[in-house]
């Protein structure tokens, strides 16, 4: 599954109407989080009961609203499962006005036409938008956003298979890997010795921010001005998250194409955020945020225990103690000196090829996957990136 992130510019009243449709979706689903439905198909049931209470209703699609079942299922399913790890999760809470952002229309009641760049959405119309990529694949269904206030996007998610599969069956060389060691003042340092600077994207735009929230805190809630001022902090945050995401796309898009085997390390970041001198500088750098992108977008990506990669010494092996103001590593057994990240990602290359040798014993270090039915090639792309 792929998807395509395209803008919206709807006109003034289709902006209306589009406001007006994700209302309509947080009436529903704040219908569904009072009455604490047990399954999705209860939720369609009470859907349909509450449309003849509610004739309005049927002003607007009739999968989009069932959609919205669909995402508080999901949301309770997902507060189970961290309730089953020990983690205080809470309840569903209602949603305030223009708190819900996103409309889902599923299977039908969209149609794109790519040469005249309209999107046509049922009860709303067609749209103008900008298709600054060509879509591959069959169209799953289309969300649409709304940012910062006025921004709108559509997001459309297509079932590519051919890409997936070619991908799949070609050979994986092993001689292409490389350890990455990611950090706070060098975001990923490479055993190929390349350091790649930290942007520190929040440190850059953090007097804007702060002028902005000051700036909205110092008006009336709820008046004309405390909403100008709270767009406008809503796009110097979106800006924000634009850079670090452009960034680690790129970031990420490099090593899977340089690379067919990458190896990362596995990371506590819930413990990391602790160090209150550091917690904003490691949640702005969003290294879970780049592995995920790594991990869909490279042949092989492992992850790694980061047990004493930085102390032990990548030549001999001898453990030299360093705390995190000490920047370099000076072996007193081999006499090697280095910069500490890129021992450790040196460290973290040898351990991945050391685990593969114990696992997968091969000669050549070249591995081309077998063929496999067409049913069961999902699973095997999912097994390769997480092998």
């Amino acid at each position: 599954m792929i998807t395509y992130k395209f803008r919206l510019y709807p006109s003034q009243k289709q902006e209306i109407v589009l406001n007006d449709t994700l209302e309509a979706c947080r009436y529903v689903y704040n219908h569904m989080v009072r009455n604490d439905y047990e399954t999705r198909n209860d939720m369609n049931y009470a859907l349909t009961e509450l449309k003849e209470q509610k004739s309005w209703l049927y002003d607007y699609n009739s999968k989009m609203l069932q959609m919205v079942s669909t995402q508080v299922a999901g949301a309770r399913k997902a507060l189970k499962e961290l309730r089953k790890k020990g983690y205080d999760a809470g309840k569903l809470k209602f949603r305030k006005r223009d708190e819900h952002n996103t409309c889902i229309f599923n299977q039908s009641g969209f149609d794109i036409d790519a040469p005249n760049n309209t999107l046509y959405l049922d009860r709303i119309g067609r749209i103008k938008v900008r298709i600054h990529r060509s879509i591959v694949g069959t169209i799953k269904q289309i969300a649409v956003k709304r940012r910062a206030g006025r921004r709108w996007y559509a997001c459309i998610t297509t079932d590519n298979n051919r890409r997936m599969i070619g991908s799949i069956l070609k050979p994986i060389d092993f001689r292409k890997s490389v350890g990455i060691d990611v950090g706070i003042k060098n975001y990923a340092y490479d055993s190929d010795g390349n350091a790649t600077p930290n942007p520190e994207n929040l440190r850059k735009l953090l007097k804007p921010l702060v002028r902005a929230n000051r700036k909205m805190s110092r008006r009336v809630y709820g008046s004309k001005n405390y909403n100008k001022a709270r767009r406008w902090y809503q796009i110097v945050h979106e800006r924000i998250a634009n850079r670090r995401r452009d960034f680690l796309h790129k970031l990420s898009t490099h090593y899977a194409n340089k690379y067919d085997v990458i190896f990362l390390e596995r990371l506590r970041l819930n413990n990391m955020v602790k160090n209150h001198h550091l917690a904003m500088s490691i949640m702005d750098a969003s290294w879970s945020a780049f592995k995920q992108m790594v991990q869909y977008k490279a042949r092989v990506m492992m992850q790694l225990e980061p047990v004493n990669t930085t102390m032990d010494c990548s030549r001999c092996g001898k453990k030299v103690p360093k705390s995190l103001a000490v920047r370099m590593h000076r072996c007193d057994g081999c006499g090697l000196a280095i910069d500490r990240d890129y021992n450790a990602s040196l460290n973290i290359l040898k351990k991945g090829l050391q685990l593969l040798e114990l696992e997968v014993p091969m000669e050549h270090r070249e591995f081309t996957p077998v063929e496999i039915l067409m049913g069961s090639r999902k699973q095997e792309a999912n097994a390769l990136r997480h092998w």
